[in-house]
């Protein structure tokens, strides 16, 4: 059986907290040693944003899981209500595509502006998706 549409987009952002996950491994493990920092002294999050100076990382991986539930649970809702068509998927992959730029920008330079028009990109496909689900659930579509 071949798998529906919707798993591809879904799979990419899996892929994309994967790799932030693993960009925050590298920094937070790199600084820890390179600064010789004990792992206790880093135990709360008020403790890390204290001591490392570099949180970009830790702090895009928590916004990976904010506005993303919404995506996810868009994509299986349409996957599980059979939505299909360009529109819907087009915005999910608008999506992955802001989120994957919005990494980029915060896990690197992190210039707001930048990492906030990625962010406004991926906020406008994700509300344009649920839209269109809710049209083609209330019958318009």
């Amino acid at each position: 059986m071949a798998a529906s549409p919707w798993v591809w987009p879904m799979l990419a952002m899996v892929g994309l907290v994967f790799a932030v996950a693993a960009r925050l491994f590298q920094t937070r493990i790199g600084e820890m040693k390179r600064r010789r920092i004990p792992p206790q002294s880093v135990a709360s999050a008020r403790q890390m944003a204290e001591t490392l100076e570099d949180t970009r990382a830790a702090d895009h991986f928590r916004n990976l899981f904010e506005t993303p539930v919404l995506f996810f649970a868009g994509c299986l809702a349409a996957m599980q209500t059979g939505v299909e068509g360009f529109g819907p998927l087009s915005m999910a992959w608008a999506f992955v595509g802001a989120r994957v730029l919005m990494a980029i920008e915060a896990c690197g330079r992190n210039k707001v502006m930048r990492r906030f028009r990625a962010f406004l990109a991926a906020c406008t496909a994700l509300l344009f998706l649920w839209i269109q689900l809710g049209l083609h659930w209330a019958g318009v579509l």
